[in-house]
């Protein structure tokens, strides 16, 4: 029953609860928005052209907007890098943790052994 429980049924709910984690991950960060709206203006922050030819009016707003979606650029980038380490991490953790859970048995009857024989 102990060898059913420790290398079948506890490893599947670790893979369960790293599946969750990584699809926290996912939705946390929301890299596929992320790419969608990379060159959107931050915050959606815009200023509307005017109606009549008023050249400087244009080229400040021309000036907001450019600056805006620059802005937006790399703040997303910046969330897509830190989202994308954010992964490699969980998908490291969980593999450390799955490795060292099917190891522990064998590792703590060697320390068990070495304290006895030492």
């Amino acid at each position: 029953a102990w060898f059913t429980w420790h290398f079948i049924g506890m490893p599947a709910f670790l893979l369960s609860v790293w599946k969750n984690y990584l699809a926290f991950c996912g939705d946390f960060f929301s890299i596929p928005l992320l790419l969608k709206t990379l060159l959107s203006p931050w915050r959606k922050y815009r200023w509307s052209y005017p109606k009549s030819l008023d050249v400087g009016a244009y080229a400040s707003n021309f000036i907001f907007n450019t600056f805006s979606r620059v802005m937006g650029f790399f703040c997303r980038i910046a969330l897509i890098i830190l989202g994308v380490i954010a992964q490699i991490l969980v998908v490291a953790a969980g593999i450390i943790a799955l490795a060292c859970w099917m190891l522990l048995p064998f590792i703590s009857l060697a320390l068990l052994l070495a304290f006895i024989y030492v």
